[in-house]
């Protein structure tokens, strides 16, 4: 758990290893493949797909392009924020819902800031 002080705009996503993605058209599509034990045991049996996708909107692209390991979430909400204005607002709580369900789908994990 995060300490009080610790401020998550300070926080750098990072793309896991186990989700690849893909332009198409203007958008991201996420490919996350379904292989781990229990996954090659659920498509055996009940013939679900080996990876799944997920099509990204266009503010939910920009911010996983914006993702490089090297920014912050302060950094990347100023990214979104020149790309679409007042379309993005609010803002912060937006992004830092989405970047809550990248994590929590272990598509990105946080690293505290360096220096």
């Amino acid at each position: 758990m995060k300490k009080k002080n610790e401020n998550f705009l300070e926080f750098v996503p990072i793309r896991s290893e186990k989700v690849d993605w893909e332009i198409k058209g203007e958008n991201v599509v996420l490919i996350v493949y379904r292989n781990s034990f229990i996954d090659k045991l659920v498509r055996k049996f009940f013939n679900t797909p080996e990876k799944m996708t997920i099509d990204l909107d266009e503010i939910g692209s920009t911010v996983w392009q914006a993702i490089d390991g090297k920014r912050d979430i302060y950094e990347i909400s100023q990214i979104v924020k020149d790309k679409f204005g007042k379309n993005a607002e609010p803002l912060l709580d937006r992004l830092i819902t989405y970047i809550n369900i990248l994590k929590n789908n272990d598509f990105i994990k946080l690293l505290k800031k360096k220096g």
